[in-house]
Order: C-alpha cells, then sequence, then structure tokens
C-alpha cells in the first residue's frame, strides 16, 4: 500500500460490483472477480537503488512486487517489467544487471516476465506490475481479522536501518549479506504454508513499519491489536545501527504517524519504537490466525526455514488501536 493509495481510497469510489478489492483498505493489491471460482489480483511497485549491487537491488525489487501477490493469499501468474534509467548509463551494463536480477526472482518464483515499460530517468527506478489469481473463497485481506487471532510475522525487520546504514558505509559484510537474502527471499513458501490453515487475513510489512500496516489491517478489520516485543524477531546489526542514529527518514515519519494510535509501554526504549515503525523493503507476511492453530503454523513455518514469530494478537477496542508491552 503506497500512500498515492491512502489518497485514492477517498477520491476514487470503486462502484463496479466485479471488485473485490479496492484501495478503500488499504490492502496490498486490486482484486477483480472474473468468475465464481477465479479472481485476478493485480499490482504495481518500483522503486530506487537500495542496494549497491545491480543484480541484487534488481532481485530485491523484484520480491518486493510479487510479494503482494502472496500476501493476498494468490499464485502469481506473470509480470511486467518498469524500468527507469539514465539513457547516457545504457551501455554499461548496470542496466542489464538490474533486469537481469528481477528475471532471476520471477523465474525462481515460476513467473515469465512477458515485457514492460521503460523511461529515460536520471535516478534508476525497477519494480514490476504483477499479475495473480485466487479463488475468491480463498482471498486474504486487511478485513477479515477476528479477535483472539494470533499476529504471525515471517521475516524479521530492521531493513530499512540497515539499507540507510549501507549509504554511510557502516554496514559490515555478513549484516549486508543477510539483509540483502532477507529482501531477496520470496514470500512465496510463506504464503503456500498459511494456505493450508485457511488464513483469511493478512498482509505483507514493507514502507508504512509493522505498526503502521498492522493499524492499517485493525482498521479494516474493525478491531485493535496488542504487541508483545520481546517476541518481534529484528535483523542481527539492526538494533546497534539504529542506536548509532542510521534511520530513514521515513521510519521516523511512520513513527510519528502512528504514535496517536499506539499506547507504548514505558520501559519500551525509543530504539525499539523506531524499529517498529521501520521501513521494510521486501519485508515479511503478517498474518491473523485461529489461536487454536497458530502454534501448528507457527511450526510449519519454521520447519519451511523461515523465522516466523508469533508476535501478539488481535483484540476487541478502538479500530486500528495498538497497545505494545515490553
Amino acid at each position: 500500500m503506497s500512500e498515492l493509495s491512502q489518497v485514492l481510497r477517498h477520491l476514487m469510489p470503486v462502484e463496479d460490483p466485479r471488485s473485490l478489492v479496492d484501495a478503500s483498505t488499504g490492502d496490498d493489491a486490486g482484486v477483480y472477480l472474473l468468475s465464481d471460482d477465479r479472481a485476478l489480483v493485480v499490482t504495481v511497485d518500483f522503486f530506487g537503488p537500495v542496494v549497491d549491487e545491480p543484480r541484487d537491488f534488481g532481485r530485491i525489487a523484484a520480491a518486493n512486487a510479487l510479494s503482494d501477490i502472496y500476501a493476498m493469499g494468490a499464485r502469481p501468474l506473470f509480470a511486467l517489467n518498469l524500468f527507469a534509467f539514465p539513457r547516457e548509463h545504457l551501455g554499461e551494463g548496470i542496466a542489464e544487471e538490474i533486469i537481469a536480477g528481477g528475471a532471476e526472482v520471477a523465474r525462481e518464483a515460476g513467473v515469465p516476465i512477458l515485457g514492460g515499460h521503460s523511461i529515460d530517468d536520471p535516478e534508476p527506478k525497477y519494480g514490476l506490475v504483477a499479475i495473480g489469481e485466487v479463488h475468491p473463497d480463498r482471498l486474504v485481506t486487511n478485513a477479515a481479522g477476528r479477535p483472539d487471532d494470533v499476529l504471525i510475522l515471517t521475516k524479521p525487520l530492521g531493513i530499512g536501518v540497515i539499507t540507510t546504514a549501507i549509504k554511510a558505509g557502516a554496514v559490515d559484510a555478513g549484516t549486508l549479506g543477510a539483509a540483502v537474502e532477507k529482501m531477496a527471499m520470496l514470500n512465496a513458501e510463506a504464503a503456500r504454508v498459511a494456505s493450508s490453515y485457511e488464513v483469511r487475513a493478512g498482509t505483507d510489512v514493507t514502507g508504512f513499519g509493522l505498526l503502521g500496516h498492522l493499524r492499517t489491517l485493525c482498521r479494516a478489520s474493525g478491531v485493535a491489536a496488542e504487541l508483545e516485543t520481546a517476541s518481534v524477531p529484528i535483523l542481527e546489526g539492526a538494533r546497534s545501527l539504529a542506536e548509532a542514529g542510521h534511520v530513514p527518514g521515513g521510519s521516523r515519519r511512520n513513527l510519528t504517524d502512528v504514535t496517536p494510535d499506539v499506547d507504548f509501554h514505558e520501559a519500551i526504549d525509543a530504539t525499539t519504537r523506531i524499529l517498529l515503525a521501520d521501513a521494510q523493503t521486501s519485508g515479511g507476511l503478517l498474518l491473523c490466525v485461529d489461536p487454536d492453530r497458530s502454534e501448528s503454523l507457527l511450526g510449519d513455518l519454521r520447519d519451511a526455514g523461515l523465522d516466523a514469530a508469533a508476535i501478539g494478537r488481535l483484540v476487541e477496542g478502538t479500530p486500528g488501536r495498538l497497545t505494545v508491552r515490553a
């Protein structure tokens, strides 16, 4: 969900009865009903470089765009490239590496890239238009959460802090490599495991941070939420980098925006607060699951090699109100 989509959901009401999901709920993609058993899921996402290596940038951008399809419980079908690059630097091999990185992740997802669009731009940008399909009864949305649902996060937080520190040359090779692999990792396996549990509510955690995306989900579902910070996974190195001041402006804006709707326990320090609001690139899925099935789902996600954790639950209360405990 982008800042533009937040505006459009107020300005462009959709009246088509086949529109199953539009911008009004802040969901990850638009969903359009094709037949009783088929719905089309469509999303678009692109951004500028978050790492120095062109191929890694392409991999991350493609994984990030496809994440919206997985977050809706859908299977990706195909994609189109969106590419901005300075014309004078074509022929240096950088553009080819970015596109090759995107193609690598698309092949991993089993998704053909059928074409796309490019423009001359002084700042490189890359991403995908991603098209997927889902049975309408298996759609995962922001609006289906229920009180007592357990919240499960499938990737650790801290990407925004680490990518900001990269620009300052403050990240060691091990931290950088781990962060790149997390960002380039598809959410396909998390979505596959979740589908076996008939998860109906969830989202992915990207630019608005964990707190921002959770608040959106809670508002759409008409519930509140409680988080346990001790259970929230954080990438190794992210906390120390945040303490050293490597915090992106977007994360600071996220925290300022969400704070009026959050009750922070007094023991929660400033670094923890910023990490909970940290703007993620290609973050994990945030899944809402019945408490009777949460332990089993969590075990299966971990067996699949994911750093999944139960981090809180949905509760009755003012829609969008978040309580964060130490």
